[in-house]
C-alpha cells in the first residue's frame, strides 16, 4: 500500500488525497505535523529523494526560523533540521513502494 506523507491541512496535499481517492487507488496518509517523524523514516525518504531537495524552502516553517539556522545549509545540517521542525519536509511525498513523488500537480499520478 502506498503512503502519502504530508499535513492535513495543506491544500496541495488534500489535492493529491482527492486524486488517489477519484482513482480508487488504495493508500495510507502520514501528518508529518500529528504523527510525527522518527529518523528512520527520514532515512527510508532520503534513500529515495536528495536531502536538500526534500527540505521545503518556501515554507512558513523556513521563513520563521533563525537566519543562523538557514545559512550554510548542508545535508547534515538539513538532516536535524527536519527532524526538530517536520514541516520543512516539502509536501506532499507519495511513497509508492519503488519510489517517491515529491510534490502534487493536477496528473502527476495518472499512471500509478
Amino acid at each position: 500500500m502506498m503512503t502519502l506523507f504530508g499535513i492535513k491541512n495543506c491544500d496541495t496535499c488534500r489535492k493529491a488525497r482527492k486524486a488517489l481517492e477519484g482513482k480508487g487507488q488504495p493508500f495510507q496518509f502520514h501528518d508529518l505535523r500529528e504523527d510525527g517523524l522518527s529518523a528512520p523514516l527520514l532515512e527510508h525518504i532520503l534513500e529515495r529523494v536528495p536531502v536538500l531537495t526534500l527540505l521545503n524552502k518556501r515554507s512558513t516553517t523556513w521563513r520563521q526560523l533563525p537566519d543562523e539556522d538557514k545559512a550554510d545549509i548542508d545535508g547534515d545540517k538539513a538532516r536535524r533540521l527536519m527532524m526538530a521542525n517536520p514541516t520543512l519536509i516539502k509536501r506532499p511525498l507519495l511513497d509508492t513502494g519503488d519510489d517517491i513523488l515529491v510534490g502534487y500537480r493536477d496528473g502527476d499520478y495518472d499512471n500509478l
